[in-house]
Parts: structure tokens; sequence; C-alpha cells
């Protein structure tokens, strides 16, 4: 339960990813040919697919693009993306609104200055164990693991405990 005055992770229905630094390293791989790589944490995925399998939202917000990520997010089924945002906070509002979402219902995870002005519109800020210090800062959890290496899976959750639905996402990989 959270302290009086703080925000409720219980309370978040839809959960906005930035991609490089969060979903990834942060690693930019360009190979000979000039074509771009990312490489992303496979329970990341697991976590993503567990968060929309109980009924909850889940979109990536990225100042970048490319193909790598065109390929993950058609992976995990997910079905809204904003690439090449250059204002986050703009792009967070205009996502949650086109969803139906109130801004205080939704977490937004973070790692650099770009993202700040997207964490400081949600109700639920969070950033990834090695975020820049001022993100930290900024939000309300921040996960003990890097990002892309079981960041967002941590985030995933910390969110469904919070609901006390953690049992329920294991079970449906582990049911007897």
């Amino acid at each position: 339960m959270p302290e009086p005055g703080q925000p409720d992770p219980a309370t978040v229905q839809l959960l906005v990813l930035d991609v490089d630094g969060v979903l990834t390293d942060g690693s930019i791989l360009i190979d000979d040919a000039g074509r771009e790589t990312k490489q992303f944490f496979v329970r990341d995925g697991v976590a993503i697919r567990s968060w929309r399998r109980l009924g909850f939202e889940v979109a990536l917000l990225t100042g970048r693009g490319g193909d790598a990520l065109t390929h993950r997010v058609a992976e995990l089924g997910v079905e809204h993306v904003v690439q090449n945002a250059h204002d986050k906070g703009a792009a967070v509002a205009e996502l949650a609104g086109e969803l139906g979402f109130d801004l205080s219902l939704t977490a937004f995870v973070g790692d650099d200055w770009p993202d700040l002005p997207a964490m400081r519109a949600v109700g639920y800020p969070i950033a990834v164990a090695d975020a820049e210090p001022i993100v930290r800062s900024a939000a309300v959890f921040v996960t003990t693991r890097p990002g892309g290496r079981g960041a967002v899976r941590e985030v995933v959750e910390h969110l469904l405990q919070s609901r006390d639905l953690l049992g329920r996402a294991v079970g449906h990989y582990d049911s007897p």
C-alpha cells in the first residue's frame, strides 16, 4: 500500500515503455552495411505478454525507430508504437488519449533526459536502475535491474504484485 498522497501502482492500466535504454541496454549496433540492430532481453518480452494477457495495455514510445524494433513489437503483439517522438510529454498524452486512458492511470518507464517530460506527465513514473540520476529522482519506482537486462520484467512484476496478480501471471506458464 502506498503512502498517503503517493501514486498507487495498482491503478496503472496503461504501461508505456521507452525503448533504447529500457527495452535495450542503450547500445546502438551498426554493422558494416549501415544496418542498425538492437538486442532485446527475452524475459522482458515474457513480462510484456503477461501484462497484456491479464487485460492491461502496453505501448512503446521512442525517440528513435527502426526495423529491429518493428520486428520485435510484431513478435510481442504490441499494437501501439510511437517512433521518432521528439516531445515525449506530448506524445504520451496523445497516446493515452487515443487509447482512452487518463494520464493518472498511466505509467512510463524511462532512462534518460528526453524521457523526463513523459515521466512528469503520467501518474506513475518509473526509471530503470541505470537511468541518469535526474531521471531516477523523477521516478516513484526505480528498478534494481538495468535497462535491457530485466528492468521491464521487474516493472511488470511490481505492477502485478500491487494487484496480487503475479501468481496468476506465473500460472499461465506453470499450471499443474
